[in-house]
């Protein structure tokens, strides 16, 4: 059985995390699935970015165990795996600690929906699961991270097929989507509005949030029935 063409997703997808601007040295990673097959390659755990090849990248199953590869995967596979096992319609995703995003995680707060290119992507706020508790950091903290977000998602009502990104209190955010160069995308559409979301409340701290006939207009111009934006 090959696994050749998810190796090279996530090679590729990993790349652009530091091309981007996403990572510094080796916090972030990128994993890129096969749901019928049920694995995932992953970027193998500490390797610099400029070491990385397509033979490095390490595929496991949806429980986290090493199917092919020589290196140990990254210290995050379980949390992939957990949402891989649990969101089958996902085949890629994407962790980084991505400054502006990441430092609204260490805040424990969601990033409010302030305007168009927020709602370009999403008519909610971009949620942040609450810290984790103690029982749970203690026995498998990665795998816990997982459940977090899902049933950060379950309490909210959110479909992670429609909001593909979240923040994790006090840790970083996670992307996912249908594919590994889709996830690389949300994460750094993710950063930049965490970036103007910032600037916006240093500018005005009783800035309003966007009105939803303009959440409602952005969103379904690029997603709804009869959507115009782009060629396609």
């Amino acid at each position: 059985m090959s696994y050749k063409s998810i190796k090279e997703q996530a090679y590729e997808a990993n790349m652009q995390l530091p091309a981007l601007n996403l990572v510094l040295f080796t916090f972030g990673n990128v994993s890129a699935a096969d749901q019928q097959q049920g694995v995932f390659a992953i970027k193998p755990s500490g390797v610099p970015y400029e070491a990385l090849t397509v033979e490095k990248m390490v595929v496991v199953d949806f429980d986290g165990k090493t199917i092919e590869g020589n290196l140990r995967p990254s210290s995050d596979t379980q949390t992939h795996a957990v949402l891989y096992k649990n969101w089958s319609a996902i085949e890629g995703i994407v962790h980084t600690h991505s400054t502006y995003a990441t430092a609204w995680a260490q805040a424990q707060r969601a990033i409010p929906i302030y305007g168009t290119t927020h709602a370009d992507h999403l008519t909610v706020d971009v949620p942040c699961a609450p810290p984790m508790s103690d029982e749970m950091i203690k026995g498998n903290y990665e795998y816990e991270t997982g459940f977090q977000i899902i049933k950060h998602f379950e309490a909210l009502g959110l479909s992670y097929e429609e909001v593909e990104m979240i923040l994790v209190g006090n840790h970083a955010p996670f992307t996912w989507a249908k594919t590994a160069q889709k996830a690389v995308y949300n994460s750094a559409v993710l950063e930049s509005v965490a970036q103007m979301a910032l600037f916006t409340e240093q500018i005005n701290p009783q800035a309003p949030k966007l009105k939803d006939s303009l959440i409602k207009k952005h969103f379904d111009r690029k997603h709804g029935t009869g959507a115009y934006y782009g060629q396609e």
